[in-house]
């Protein structure tokens, strides 16, 4: 472990340094809400935040980006593939956002691995941050082990209180520091107050899930079926925002759009949702996830089984921010506990895990 201290009077021009350097993205306040931006000035960063509207992955999986481009010339069509690995920065990320980049990396790298997620993906730096205290009323991270993180991140930051403790974590992070002039090895007494500050950190984040993490796919087996679904799908909208503002969401349609002349065009992807109702539409009009209540059970089952399985991590951080953003007041955490409640004690958990 490899640890700098970089003083809160410092940061100022140390970031000023940086931006000159990289795209810079970090979280800045935005009338009553904080949302992840490029940062043109050092002052607009603010790391002392709630959560974001929407997660820093926008920057790795932009809402709309291109693919490749095609023009159709003399000896046949020409493509061109588009690949965005401008050298970006995002720093002050929360751990539960670091760990739902974790989980979509290991999405994109499985399989045929989607080179235009990893080229950006490589070219990204992360400085995270430790949370001292929930960002929300709506959080579960601690629930979730989100709440703090050992790996994945080039530069982590601890605050405590006139200085920031910073943990290299790669040759990234390493650059990092080097970049910063009032940088220094931190003293053992700095060492003391850091540990000090996340022993006392633990008792500050409520454990809001009655069950335990591991046993959420069985429960969500056990409940495939349970009347809640059908409850919950006649107050869900079906709008979509609780995709929208997900970290670990990573969904997307394809798009061909050719120009009016019939001589050019792109291939582009954007954000799709499985809660709207064309999300599982196929040809001579068979839908597979009709009702609203089928969808929602889909992305519920999704977070707490399919991803868990699939990655090895749930896919449900705990942020909160669906339940901040759902107008039918659909909380994840409250699904999971009366989930939890309806399936049948103890014996019937244990069977389906030994199973």
């Amino acid at each position: 472990m490899c640890l700098y201290t970089v003083a809160k009077k410092s940061l100022s021009s140390w970031i000023g340094s940086l931006i000159g350097r990289y795209r810079l993205v970090g979280p800045t306040a935005r009338r009553d809400n904080f949302v992840f931006a490029e940062i043109t000035d050092d002052s607009l960063l603010t790391l002392d935040y709630t959560t974001t509207i929407l997660p820093p992955k926008k920057f790795l999986l932009p809402p709309r980006e291109t693919l490749l481009q095609f023009e159709k010339g003399t000896h046949g069509t020409q493509v061109t593939p588009i690949f965005d690995d401008r050298k970006t920065l995002i720093f002050g990320m929360h751990t539960c956002d670091l760990h739902a980049v974790r989980l979509v990396d290991r999405f994109f790298a499985q399989g045929a691995a989607d080179q235009t997620y990893l080229r950006r993906r490589a070219a990204t730096t992360i400085v995270s941050i430790e949370c001292l205290q929930p960002c929300s009323p709506h959080s579960f991270c601690k629930s979730m082990g989100t709440y703090t993180i050992q790996e994945e991140y080039d530069l982590h930051l601890t605050d405590i209180g006139n200085a920031f403790v910073c943990e290299v974590g790669s040759d990234k992070g390493a650059a990092l520091i080097d970049l910063c002039s009032a940088a220094r090895r931190t003293k053992g007494s700095e060492i003391i107050e850091m540990n000090r500050m996340l022993s006392e950190k633990w008792s500050r984040f409520p454990d809001h899930l009655e069950a335990d993490l591991n046993t959420l796919p069985s429960i969500m087996t056990l409940c495939y079926e349970n009347p809640l679904w059908r409850e919950l799908g006649e107050r869900c909208l079906g709008c979509g925002v609780c995709n929208i503002v997900c970290p670990t969401c990573y969904c997307f349609d394809v798009v061909d759009e050719v120009a009016l002349d019939l001589q050019h065009g792109e291939r582009y992807r954007i954000w799709d949702s499985c809660q709207i109702d064309a999300f599982a539409a196929v040809a001579g009009g068979h839908n597979f996830r009709r009702e609203r209540s089928d969808r929602l059970r889909h992305r519920f089952m999704h977070k707490a089984k399919y991803q868990y399985e699939a990655l090895g991590y749930p896919g449900c951080v705990g942020c909160g921010r669906c339940a901040q953003s759902c107008l039918a007041e659909i909380s994840p955490l409250d699904v999971f506990n009366r989930l939890h409640h309806a399936v049948i004690p103890g014996a019937a958990i244990h069977e389906e895990l030994v199973r």
